[in-house]
């Protein structure tokens, strides 16, 4: 699997192309691309690569992770796949985002197809586990490829820190915790992570390093 960063809109969240090179395929995780050039950016590489988007992925539904989700829906022609348990985030977009002084460019639309916990997708030869790690919002979903030891693991997990668990009432920092623990840190040492923002980890390196657990 080949992974390929974009670093979208005025939070520097991070919008990742995963595609595998035999067959093409590929998943959009966390579009948040909000200016034009960013989605024109995006767009060029999948042109340019040839390749086919057959998912549209969100780790979570906070609002600098979902703005892009509209164009590549109108683009693409695949809808939001996540948790439906991050729903409401979705309702309360326009408040979420003008909390930080941000006026959406776009609505996004519901979620088209709901994503639980053991599920297994298929990218090309290519398995994708999801992995439910609630805490910094209800519905946190990681996305997980063992073939590549890939982790996508959205604001759950970062280099030397975890994600903040005030933005609304779903966040629990004891349930973050756990949820790492119990669920990412059980993979793979030399897995590489790839956060919703910063630079990418690795399982082994936040194991051994990361003061918050």
């Amino acid at each position: 699997m080949k992974v390929e960063t974009f670093v979208c809109n005025m939070l520097r969240e991070n919008c990742y192309v995963a595609y595998d090179e035999s067959s093409r395929e590929a998943a959009i995780i966390d579009p948040g691309l909000y200016w034009d050039e960013e989605a024109q950016t995006l767009d060029a590489f999948v042109r340019d690569h040839a390749l086919t988007v057959k998912y549209m992925l969100c780790t979570h539904l906070h609002f600098d992770h979902i703005f892009g989700t509209t164009h590549v829906e109108d683009t693409y022609g695949v809808g939001i796949s996540a948790s439906d348990a991050d729903s409401p985030w979705i309702a309360g977009f326009v408040q979420a985002s003008s909390r930080f002084g941000i006026r959406p460019r776009a609505l996004p639309r519901p979620v088209a197809h709901p994503l639980h916990d053991g599920l297994t997708l298929m990218l090309g030869n290519e398995e994708l586990h999801c992995i439910a790690t609630p805490g910094h919002s209800a519905g946190g979903m990681c996305y997980y490829a063992p073939e590549s030891a890939v982790l996508f693991s959205g604001d759950t997990l970062f280099l030397g820190s975890v994600g903040r668990t005030d933005l609304g009432s779903d966040g629990n920092h004891a349930q973050l915790v756990h949820s790492i623990r119990t669920r990412l840190l059980v993979l793979p040492p030399h897995t590489t992570v790839y956060p919703g923002h910063g630079d990418p980890t690795s399982i082994g390196d936040e194991s051994r390093h990361n003061p918050y657990l």
